[in-house]
């Protein structure tokens, strides 16, 4: 099952892993929609990609935008049969000392604007006979993060809102499915050093094409899943080990 003559919608899109997922899905035949504030690096992408996409200035929180971004999905490339949610932000900050401004910014990006993309793209999805809503979420949403309570409640908010999507739109025959990564090399993780990854099983940092491959799994093989979890994070969330010391 490849993507050609379907239409996709991917946020977050302009670099890091939202734009491997964009590159993965036109290399197998999708027109896909980068959304994305990041307008040189995403408008760039583009123009690499070449008829197969095209870039959208989307902010995600703002309901004008998203109607837009799905008009010219329409015009462009037909219904919209494919929408993955990426786009997402990190701001770091205890639960006694975050601002308030700081973790609303965090909800309203990471989780509302998921919210708000599959509410505008339903009718599409429904004109295209259905398809595959792909919400990125993390690690974060499977486990607890110190300072991170913001991005945390986002992340878990995304898997909870994927399940009732999934049992909400199976009757459209649209199928709704969370995807986990752990630490993966891009620009939200450029300041954090490799340590963080040392007590995995596998003990390095993703890529954002090792996350593109398992959504394009979702969407075209993964056929009797809807409502599940996928994660891609080198064992993060088995729980951090100690290296062992072979002379012990």
């Amino acid at each position: 099952m490849d993507l050609r003559g379907r239409t996709a919608i991917v946020t977050g899109a302009a670099r890091g892993i939202g734009a491997a997922i964009a590159g993965a899905l036109v290399a197998d035949g999708a027109r896909v929609v980068i959304g994305d504030i990041l307008d040189g690096e995403g408008e760039e992408l583009a123009e690499r990609l070449g008829d197969g996409a095209v870039y959208v200035h989307l902010d995600v929180t703002d309901s004008a935008h998203w109607q837009a971004a799905l008009a010219e999905a329409e015009r462009l490339f037909g219904p919209v049969s494919v929408l993955v949610n990426n786009a997402g932000i990190v701001e770091f900050g205890g639960i006694a000392d975050q601002p308030a401004d700081s973790f609303r910014r965090v909800i309203d990006i990471n989780l509302y604007g998921a919210w708000l993309g599959m509410r505008t793209a339903l009718p599409s999805l429904r004109r295209a006979g259905g398809g595959c809503i792909v919400n990125i979420s993390s690690t974060a949403g499977l486990m607890g993060y110190a300072n991170l309570g913001a991005y945390t409640a986002s992340k878990w908010g995304l898997r909870g809102l994927t399940k009732t999507a999934a049992l909400e739109l199976a009757a459209d025959g649209v199928r709704v499915c969370s995807v986990h990564p752990g630490p993966i090399r891009t620009p939200m993780t450029s300041g954090m050093d490799d340590s963080l990854t040392a007590g995995q099983p596998i003990p390095r940092f993703g890529e954002p094409e090792e996350v593109a491959q398992m959504v394009h799994f979702i969407i075209t093989r993964a056929t009797y899943s809807t409502g599940s979890e996928f994660v891609v994070d080198g064992g993060a969330a088995t729980g951090i080990t100690p290296p062992v010391n072979p002379s012990t």
